[in-house]
């Protein structure tokens, strides 16, 4: 068990303790940990002057918008929801081994032209150019912590993650992902998985804007584990239909090869039967 708790603005005081009590209601269970990453910052500072010292990171303070401005439009980089601008070579200084010695400034990596291709388990063969999509990308931020990419990257060969299952808004990320891996030396990821997200009936990513959707507020209002379990089961093709499940009942009926590609929408429909 992992709590990637770095992107400070947006995590809560005892987001952590939270989301570790709610797995525990629905019954996951894991062999290890929690590790937080927040406890111990330098595994990811080494990974970062290793990339300094190896002319494949640099230390960058331009602002979103002056960016955005080298372009004559604002770029969407694949599979994120908001804009992503993409960050030019010709923006980079010059590649000279650096000495990691400030953490208080964005560093990126210096991406090649090198196109990146995997073969992901549900959402099948991928092939992905980051220095077009993305370009040099943030691995610290200025306020002092790793990027999502990097500490991912070095926690999962710490730990020895051979296998990844997550949303497939991340589908982009694993380009980046895997260049950083192979630019640190580390081993690589035997499979990728990426399944679809759980959207609004607007079509957006299910978030704020469609009320409180959150599993501690279904179990504030009585609705049971299994009950979740059981709306999990039937999104993922388990069940025909909505029925109460034990997790060790899902766990033993799943069978990816029954998921449907598209995105899981959260009706209304589902609502009232988890709190019937």
């Amino acid at each position: 068990m992992r709590l990637e708790d770095l992107d400070g603005p947006r995590i809560k005081c005892g987001a952590n303790e939270q989301t570790l009590d709610v797995l525990d209601w629905l019954g996951f269970w894991w062999d290890e940990g929690p590790t937080v990453q927040s406890d111990d910052l330098a595994p990811y500072e080494r990974a970062a002057a290793q990339l300094g010292g190896n002319k494949l990171a640099y230390p960058c303070d331009l602002t979103r918008t002056e960016i955005e401005q080298s372009h004559s439009a604002p770029h969407r980089a694949e599979g994120t929801e908001r804009s992503e601008s993409v960050f030019p070579a010709h923006l980079r200084p010059e590649l000279i081994a650096r000495p990691f010695d400030d953490r208080e400034t964005n560093w990126r990596f210096v991406t090649g032209e090198e196109t990146i291709e995997f073969d992901d388990r549900f959402a099948g063969a991928r092939s992905m150019k980051p220095s077009e999509g993305v370009g040099d990308f943030p691995i610290w931020t200025k306020r002092g912590v790793p990027s999502y990419q990097l500490a991912v990257v070095v926690d999962d060969a710490a730990q020895g993650v051979t296998h990844v299952v997550r949303g497939d808004d991340l589908l982009e990320s694993t380009a980046r992902q895997i260049l950083l891996a192979r630019a640190l030396g580390l081993p690589p990821i035997r499979e990728f998985t990426h399944l679809p997200l759980v959207l609004g009936e607007d079509g957006r990513r299910l978030a704020k804007r469609h009320g409180d959707t959150r599993l501690l507020t279904y179990r504030e209002r009585g609705v049971s584990a299994e009950r979740i379990i059981g709306l999990l089961a039937f999104w993922s093709n388990v069940t025909e239909r909505p029925q109460a499940m034990r997790i060790d009942e899902f766990c033993e009926r799943f069978d990816l090869a029954r998921m449907d590609p598209s995105p899981t929408v959260f009706r209304k429909e589902d609502e009232s039967w988890l709190i019937s």
